[in-house]
């Protein structure tokens, strides 16, 4: 496995997770009756600083339907924090205003390529474009001064 799998952390994430379903409205108990739901949900709230035992939790009273989404939430935390250890697999990112991304985007299918690789391939040729335009403005002065 490429990712390690540290169960402290990890239980914070589901605990994290559970919390945040269940703060936008969204059922997160298999039960049916509202008040037992309640009831797990306040038990829930209680394991913020005992991580470990959420597993627990989510055995007894997590709905079958979100064990699916959990797992992939959590695979997806996993990756972006031990990405995050080093600086080239540190997911990156910049603050573009739409009509830019849309001309990027643009670009970046003309090209075949990703955003980034879009991205680099415009400041090389910008790179590029400058050194050429000062070798003609050179060759211009010196030209000049020949025949001067």
């Amino acid at each position: 496995m490429k990712y390690q799998q540290l169960e402290n952390l990890e239980c914070g994430w589901k605990w994290n997770y559970l919390i945040s379903k269940w703060k936008n409205g969204e059922s997160i108990t298999r039960h049916l009756d509202s008040s037992e739901g309640q009831t797990a949900i306040r038990e829930l709230q209680k394991l913020e600083s005992e991580p470990t035992k959420v597993m627990d939790w989510i055995e007894k009273h997590m709905s079958p339907e979100l064990d699916n989404k959990l797992k992939q939430a959590i695979r997806a935390k996993r990756k972006r924090h031990f990405n995050a250890e080093q600086l080239h697999t540190k997911k990156k990112s910049i603050d573009l205003d739409y009509r830019v991304w849309e001309k990027l985007s643009t670009r970046a299918n003309e090209l075949g390529c990703t955003l980034s690789d879009a991205i680099e391939y415009l400041l090389s040729e910008a790179s590029r474009s400058e050194k050429a335009s000062r070798a003609v403005s050179s060759l211009k002065e010196d030209l000049s001064k020949l025949l001067d």
